[in-house]
């Protein structure tokens, strides 16, 4: 009898020089699949917390890639660089001793909230089918047009150094900490830059539950039902079990599903089904199915 493949989700503390990719590729041979993703980019510099989706799991990703995000890093004033991180040219600098602690916190609050936010060129966002990060290692900028973000917290420590801050902040998915270390330094009347960031959670998933690349194994890996875990999730028997194999839309109502989803649905053993999205009615529909059948 063939094995099944391996699927779910592994919680990943990125190792510094390692692109997401990288995580991915080793996933790959390390679990022998082929079917592998991320949920979300860290940058090569920075390290933490990424999800990696193996096997079917991959389909779960997207719902995953829009858990809010927490983050710490440093901000250096006084410097700009070209990519907006310690991994960039200088391109200009500012004499900002004078600038005090209680003048960064006052200036985080117009950084928290709904804000928007243009999207660095070094990112991964596509313009005209092309990356931006690729556009900017040919010398190439483009216009990118504002994008709406959240910042539920913006939090601001000192250290020993008078020019660097030590922050914390927790976002929603899409939003760009170099961006803000940016615009942080602008509104303090200079420049500044990101250094040392680490992302430190996604949704519920913190470093705590992270292993490194090295440290994975088939035990490790999360279920597809345990990588839900941020949805709400709905158990149901057999008789609507069969419904949802067969991809087929629920009343949500008699189901249980409160709130505005999405929803996992279980078994009576805890094995994720599908996960369910909310209609223009009471009725809900599978926006993935995990298992087939009759």
């Amino acid at each position: 009898m063939t094995e099944e493949p391996l699927t779910g989700v592994a919680v990943v503390d990125k190792e510094p020089g390692w692109t997401s990719h990288d995580v991915v590729a080793r996933c790959r041979r390390l679990f022998g699949q082929r079917r592998v993703g991320h949920a979300g980019t860290l940058d090569p510099d920075a390290t933490g917390v990424l999800l990696v989706g193996i096997g079917r799991a991959t389909r779960l990703l997207r719902f995953l890639t829009a858990l809010p995000k927490t983050y710490e890093a440093e901000v250096v004033l006084g410097v700009a660089t070209t990519t907006l991180d310690a991994s960039g040219e200088a391109t200009e600098t500012w004499d900002m001793s004078a600038v005090t602690l209680e003048d960064v916190r006052l200036a985080t609050g117009d950084l928290t909230g709904p804000i928007l936010q243009v999207p660095p060129m070094v990112s991964a966002l596509k313009v005209n089918g092309t990356r931006l990060h690729a556009m900017a290692r040919a010398g190439i900028e483009v216009e990118r047009a504002a994008r709406p973000v959240v910042v539920h917290r913006f939090e601001v420590d000192p250290t020993t150094d008078p020019l660097v801050y030590r922050i914390e902040v927790e976002c929603s998915s899409g939003t760009y900490v170099r961006v803000l270390a940016a615009d942080l330094g602008a509104s303090l009347g200079g420049g500044a830059h990101l250094r040392a960031l680490r992302g430190t959670r996604i949704g519920s998933f913190g470093v705590d539950d992270a292993r490194r690349v090295d440290e994975l194994t088939p035990a490790a890996v999360l279920t597809t039902a345990q990588a839900m875990r941020d949805l709400p999730q709905v158990e149901v028997g057999s008789d609507v079990a069969k419904l949802v194999r067969r991809g087929l839309p629920l009343d949500r109502v008699p189901l249980g599903a409160v709130g505005d989803g999405p929803w996992g649905i279980v078994d009576p053993d805890h094995n994720l089904l599908a996960v369910y999205e909310r209609t223009a009615t009471d009725r809900i529909r599978p926006a993935v199915v995990l298992v087939g059948g009759s």
